[in-house]
């Protein structure tokens, strides 16, 4: 064993660091927007259902656009 051994593997790991952060950060915002959209999607049925059933027959409930397709 080379008496450098210790000091590439050091090296090789501060080298490896940052790619190996940036694709954890990757997975960690995949992770977040996944659940972001799981909860959108819930509260978006909830706002529905709730103004469905309590809708004033009167009142037309407006459909919501979705400026960021139009």
């Amino acid at each position: 064993m080379s008496p450098l051994f210790p000091l590439l593997r050091t090296v090789d790991a501060v080298r490896s660091w940052p790619v190996a952060a940036q694709l954890r950060a990757r997975r960690n915002a995949m992770i977040a927007l996944t659940d972001c959209t799981q909860r959108r999607a819930e509260r978006e049925d909830v706002e529905r259902f709730l103004a469905e059933r309590y809708a004033d027959p009167e009142v037309a409930v407006p459909e919501k656009v979705d400026v960021r397709h139009a």
